[in-house]
């Protein structure tokens, strides 16, 4: 990883940032310690019914459109990827949070 001095010499507050961030996280760590295995594996299955369940919501609401409207696959298609980019953004969003 490069400093971010390096890329940024113009911006020492983005340096003031990172620095001030990255010594919250160590004292975050120092207090609670390393999370278990468990806990990891439960942010994982989060995360993954974070993206599934827009997803599929997505997929269920366009074959119901495309079923009322006879339009083949425009909106399943249109309105799964509209979930999936959805639930990708929130799993993102909370990854940033944690």
């Amino acid at each position: 990883m490069k400093s971010p001095t390096v890329e940024h010499p113009d911006h020492p507050e983005r340096l003031d940032e990172a620095v001030k961030l990255r010594r919250g996280r160590q004292q975050r760590w120092q207090r609670e310690g390393e999370r278990s295995i468990g806990q990891n594996l439960a942010m994982i299955g989060a995360l993954g019914w974070t993206i599934v369940t827009p997803t599929l919501a997505g997929i269920f609401v366009g074959r119901w459109l495309d079923r009322s409207l006879g339009s083949g696959i425009f909106w399943t298609l249109g309105l799964l990827f509209a979930g999936l980019t959805l639930g990708c953004w929130m799993a993102w969003k909370r990854m940033h949070r944690e």
